[in-house]
């Protein structure tokens, strides 16, 4: 219903837009048009008949992912409030049991499939759980609110909700791009739930830059587009594109391919991520409220971080050849004085980091958690 109400809304401010033009005949036709496409890219129902994906693709392309992991894992949805269920991987060996469980929150466009490189390594150490965030990923894909702390309310309550179902008494809770963002906002909620956090490459940390007084201010072009495309959902355009999808995502991101060529030599991971992103638009929604028109965070994380514990100890991977900024993790430090801050920077690693060095990424991951227990 409230999506219904967002799309009526938009569609609204649209024509008044074309109409300004003139014409009115040419105004209801070009507005026919894109009264349709507005609406066909907010409703999920209408995709599969043009795009070829389908919740049981994203289930083998999945399993494609997981094929080369060596231990033993389980995989089941886990139940949480209001009929959701949240897909969950977990390891449990017998001689780790006792450990504090570590917990991954991928980020936006992600799911659980996109550790394969990291999970025969971090679960040797403790048990191990990697979840697919409510709206992403196999987990359920329900209405968020259109208030962006309301969206940020529900993640975190989901996360809640799952930890109290698993029996979970605390966790090592860590969180890239915006699993970073809801890690804080979680650990902010419920402190002792958390006793280590790990960011990395988080989003969402950091105010939209004032561009008024800037060297190099926004142009104003782009500040129409960003307006103009903001009815629609971050990632619309590969739904647009139905069949031509697949190719788009090996032809724009073959770095993927590259990342994971230890894994695999074919087109498995650029698959996943199409059928990942090419679902019901459900947390990609949420993530698009809880952002402006140029994807900063609406409520940015460092404004309220100073209600983090003080004993909870925050480590911070950066990759060296990120396009994410690495001030916030600076900005943790020097607010957190007497806590315990680490910032680990890997040579040579992009945004995602624990897959261009999964390697480096493990070994000082494990490092930094080693104090925990």
């Amino acid at each position: 219903m409230a999506e219904t109400e967002v799309t009526a809304v938009n569609s609204g401010i649209t024509y008044k837009m074309l109409s300004l033009l003139g014409a009115p005949s040419l105004v209801s036709s070009v507005w026919s048009y894109v009264d349709s496409m507005i609406r066909w890219c907010w409703i999920p129902n209408w995709l599969p008949s043009w795009c070829p994906t389908s919740k049981s693709q994203l289930e083998a392309s999945e399993d494609q992912m997981l094929r080369r992991i060596n231990g033993a894992f389980t995989r089941q949805f886990i139940p949480i409030a209001n009929g959701n269920l949240l897909w969950t991987l977990a390891f449990c060996s017998e001689h780790v049991k006792d450990k504090t469980p570590m917990v991954l929150l991928h980020g936006f466009g992600g799911g659980l499939g996109l550790w394969a490189q990291n999970l025969d390594a971090l679960s040797q150490c403790r048990p191990f759980y990697a979840l697919d965030l409510l709206g992403f990923g196999r987990s359920s894909r329900p209405v968020f609110s259109t208030d962006a702390q309301g969206a940020e309310d529900q993640f975190v309550e989901s996360i809640e909700q799952w930890r109290t179902k698993i029996g979970l008494e605390s966790m090592i809770l860590l969180g890239h791009n915006l699993g970073g963002f809801l890690a804080a906002s979680y650990s902010i909620k419920y402190p002792g739930r958390v006793k280590h956090m790990v960011l990395v490459e988080p989003w969402g940390f950091v105010a939209c830059p004032d561009t008024s007084e800037a060297d190099r201010p926004i142009p104003v072009w782009i500040k129409a587009l960003g307006a103009l495309f903001s009815p629609f959902n971050p990632l619309a355009g590969l739904r647009l594109l139905g069949p031509l999808g697949p190719t788009l995502v090996q032809t724009l991101r073959p770095d993927f391919k590259k990342k994971f060529s230890s894994m695999f030599s074919d087109n498995t991971v650029s698959d996943y991520i199409y059928h990942l992103n090419v679902q019901s638009p459900s947390g990609e929604t949420a993530f698009k409220n809880m952002t402006d028109l140029c994807g900063w965070a609406k409520r940015p994380m460092l404004h309220r971080l100073d209600r983090l514990q003080p004993h909870t100890p925050i480590t911070i991977f950066y990759g060296s050849r990120s396009s994410i900024d690495s001030k916030s993790g600076r900005v943790i430090k020097e607010m957190r004085p007497h806590s315990h801050v680490e910032i680990i920077t890997i040579r040579g690693a992009g945004h995602y980091v624990f897959a261009d060095h999964p390697a480096d990424f493990n070994h000082r991951l494990l490092q930094a958690c080693e104090k925990v227990d």
